[in-house]
């Protein structure tokens, strides 16, 4: 029987000092551990959120009892992430950062953004105890500086031309990523997943050095509300939108669709980014096209419910497409671009469809718009996958079983269903 466990996570962005989905699957899988009664800590940089957002996050989040946040902040604010970014090490912050390694005995200790911790970081060590070390890539920054393989600022990268790309777009190189400190510091990870298979694939092609599994996404419906939604959001059908107003993103390309076609039905988009103002001035006179802001959790449970469809126009490689299975959790299918691994999470579950042309999407829309039982099949398929796939509960036994794997093949055995730590001594609650 299993004890409960020390998890440590270690992130350069965590809610609500945060952007995308790989933040919200830190803070889920944080809560739903905690919740299983174990004992989480969670590292981010709270200076590299500020690089990009000085303000303070809009967004409120509540912790579980059993989580604790490490805000990592430094008195010399940007200088602390701009040293790591050229170093690769933590240079202001490893001190801090060794403290917490050695404040408890880790049963866990997991990487997942690390970027502006370094890739320094991974060689820390506990002082205490016998630690697991699990790295997720929910990016593409072992094998790209720009992290997300987007070529020259205006394309999907096809081959490698780092340096080239990373000066056009007006950052500085990274001279670590030559002299092999990644490869010296990946070695002292235990295991490397990726939320699909795509992404495995492309660390492997790019020339990642170390094998890359694959464990996939999830979302806990405990707290999701497709059982009790709320009332519409407006009478008239809608296609949802969902991300950061970014390029990358491709939202530009559906209001062009919307503006050149007059498709008669409306797009709302939920979010915010840099490129916001521009993508409001190219929807300028459409009243088709909504923004809505960036939107608490709840809000957008009630927005995927009611959509005829979740729309996923991305233009570089996704490395999983987590707005998929959120939409999946309110039974609505999704319609994304052919590319990365979007198709993937579609082609799994049946849920919905993937395009390529313009032709295809504006067929897609037409079909889910004129079609409800289409519509409704679709996201029975969508729902049933995510139950089976990408459920907490799915998602927790690949999570314990990759834990387990890991522990026997380093240290022969698996040492939380061994004696306790003194720490635990006292506890009662059990693991899931």
């Amino acid at each position: 029987m299993s004890r409960p466990l020390n998890f440590l996570h270690l992130t350069t962005f965590y809610p609500p000092y945060s952007f995308g989905g790989d933040a919200m699957y830190i803070y889920r899988l944080s809560h739903v551990l905690g919740e299983a009664g174990h004992h989480v800590d969670v590292v981010h940089c709270v200076d590299s959120y500020h690089l990009q957002h000085p303000e303070e996050p809009e967004i409120p989040f509540r912790e579980h009892p059993n989580v604790h946040r490490y805000d990592l902040r430094s008195k010399f604010g940007w200088l602390s992430p701009l040293l790591t970014h050229q170093t690769g090490h933590p240079v202001l912050k490893h001190s801090r950062l060794q403290e917490i390694f050695n404040s408890k005995p880790y049963d866990v200790i997991h990487y997942h953004n690390i970027s502006l911790l370094g890739p320094g970081v991974l060689m820390l060590e506990p002082a205490r105890g016998q630690a697991v070390k699990l790295y997720t890539t929910h990016e593409h920054w072992l094998v790209c500086p720009m992290h997300v393989l987007w070529k020259f600022n205006r394309q999907a990268c096809d081959t490698p031309e780092c340096l080239r790309c990373t000066l056009m777009a007006k950052r500085p190189p990274q001279l670590w990523r030559y002299n092999g400190l990644l490869d010296r510091a990946s070695r002292h990870v235990d295991r490397f997943v990726s939320p699909s298979r795509f992404t495995a694939r492309m660390h492997a092609e790019r020339g990642f050095s170390q094998p890359v599994g694959h464990l996939p996404y999830f979302i806990d419906r405990a707290d999701q509300d497709w059982q009790a939604p709320g009332p519409r959001p407006q009478e008239s059908p809608y296609f949802l939108f969902v991300g950061r107003l970014e390029i990358i993103k491709g939202l530009q390309t559906l209001i062009d669709l919307w503006n050149r076609y007059q498709i008669p039905f409306d797009l709302l988009v939920a979010g915010s980014g840099t490129h916001a103002e521009a993508l409001k001035a190219q929807a300028s006179g459409n009243h088709r096209i909504k923004f809505l802001g960036a939107l608490p959790q709840k809000a957008l449970g009630n927005l995927y419910v009611h959509a005829v469809a979740t729309i996923v126009p991305s233009i570089t490689y996704e490395t999983f497409g987590m707005i998929i299975i959120e939409s999946y959790a309110r039974k609505t299918p999704v319609i994304v671009r052919n590319l990365g691994a979007l198709p993937e999470v579609v082609e799994e579950s049946g849920g919905g469809f993937v395009y390529d042309s313009e032709a295809e999407l504006l067929s897609a829309v037409h079909q889910l718009a004129t079609l409800p039982g289409l519509r409704r099949d679709l996201g029975q398929r969508g729902y049933r996958t995510f139950i089976r796939r990408w459920s907490k509960e799915a998602h927790l036994k690949l999570y314990f079983d990759l834990l387990e794997q890991t522990s026997r093949e380093k240290y022969g055995t698996v040492p939380w269903k061994q004696a306790p730590h003194p720490a635990h001594t006292t506890v009662t609650a059990q693991a899931a």
